[in-house]
């Protein structure tokens, strides 16, 4: 099978033109260029074929959704890294058949290709961490939030920069008890990562106080969402739907493939906010912010992709930069002793969220502040005020120590 293959320049800044070669002796090109340490970097993306396009055409995702992030994050590397006598490279890999992804990552660890990027599913994660687990390799979760990867099933060569599912509904759930509004009615949908994200819903609702005062199954009929007049009919539905609930705050809609929450906000039988996977929501990323130096960062990202940076592109830059980090702080492009510092404590990484992010011993996840935002604007950061933790608020996120079940990281 033919894999499509990108691979960027060492020397390509934020989507710049590589200067002219400049004539060289052959033998004089290579002894500089074997004075470089070379550090390739490989992502994997699984294509999803059957999913449903989101109900928004602003949210349709583009053919370079979290590539553009790798690319911005090489080049970061190599400003620092040419000052170290260092290069890194980027090769993308694809496939829609999960079986021919791992084997094509396998063949290229095997080859002495240690980091693995994967914009993939869990199942297939798990796959290509259980391919590669006896080799000197690292790879890097940028869009499965799925708990049990970081749980029960977490493998000790496996780090996530997406957020969990946790993580995304503990950042609301903060703010839902800074703002006081405690009385929740859950909106699930029917697909299994819905129930997932209704779990985890459940999960933070217990942890903060909060209450559900009654869930409810919204079954919705794709076939004819875009027909002209539809929206007459949705006005009409989810008041419907909404009706004969208890007293409650918030509308907590669980939809994570962004197949009916949109329709939710403005719709309501009585006018409630909607959070969750609509309306106010907890992301990694926003193209919206400015703070911390968002708006350079957003703006060399502009420059490179020509679009602003969505979440993907962002989880993707942060496990790219990881690996420049470390090879900056240790100074080798040795797996042997980068991957390992990676999970130490000494290992941070500058990300634009207003403090450093590191990597937690337990489980392989990164702690990060969780953005709590609508459509165009930053709304809030959690961790919120208050909670406050013995080693770092931004454990108050997600899973902590004391409660994990992963035990890949006792060994």
């Amino acid at each position: 099978m033919t894999f499509p293959v990108l691979a960027l320049p060492a020397g390509a800044q934020d989507g710049a033109p590589a200067p002219a070669a400049q004539p060289a002796a052959p033998d004089a090109t290579a002894a500089a260029d074997e004075t470089f340490l070379k550090i390739p970097i490989l992502m994997a993306r699984e294509i999803r074929e059957g999913r449903l396009p989101p109900l928004s055409l602003l949210d349709i995702p583009p053919p370079d959704d979290g590539v553009a992030g790798a690319k911005l994050a090489i080049s970061d590397n190599n400003t620092t890294g040419r000052f170290l006598k260092q290069t890194f490279t980027l090769d993308v890999v694809q496939s829609a058949v999960p079986e021919d992804l791992v084997a094509e990552i396998k063949k290229r660890v095997g080859e002495g290709l240690p980091y693995v990027v994967a914009d993939v599913s869990a199942d297939t994660l798990l796959k290509i961490a259980d391919a590669i687990k006896d080799t000197d390799a690292v790879v890097f979760n940028t869009s499965a939030p799925d708990e049990v990867l970081r749980e029960e099933q977490c493998r000790v060569n496996v780090k996530h920069t997406a957020p969990s599912r946790s993580m995304l509904t503990d950042a609301i759930g903060q703010y839902m008890a800074w703002k006081q509004w405690r009385k929740w009615a859950l909106v699930i949908g029917p697909t299994p990562e819905d129930k997932l994200y209704a779990d985890a819903v459940r999960r933070t609702a217990k942890r903060f106080g909060h209450k559900i005062v009654e869930e409810r199954t919204f079954d919705y009929d794709p076939g004819s969402r875009r027909a002209d007049g539809g929206f007459e009919q949705v006005q009409q539905q989810i008041p419907s739907f909404m009706q004969g609930l208890p007293d409650h705050d918030v509308v907590v809609v669980a939809d994570e493939g962004e197949l009916f929450g949109e329709y939710f906000p403005y719709r309501t039988w009585i006018p409630r906010p909607v959070i969750g996977t609509a309306g106010l929501v907890a992301t990694p990323w926003h193209p919206a912010i400015e703070l911390w130096g968002g708006t350079q960062f957003q703006n060399r990202f502009k420059r490179l992709a020509g679009r602003t940076m969505r979440p993907l592109d962002y989880n993707v830059w942060v496990a790219v930069r990881s690996v420049g980090e470390a090879a900056t702080r240790t100074n080798t492009n040795d797996p042997k002793v980068l991957i390992p510092y990676m999970r130490s404590a000494e290992f941070e990484l500058a990300a634009f969220k207003g403090q450093k992010v590191t990597y937690r011993a337990w489980n392989g996840q990164l702690r990060q502040p969780i953005l709590v935002a609508t459509a165009k604007m930053l709304v809030s950061v959690s961790p919120q005020p208050g909670f406050l933790h013995q080693v770092t608020e931004l454990d108050t996120l997600g899973v902590d120590q004391p409660e994990t079940k992963c035990t890949a990281f006792k060994k």
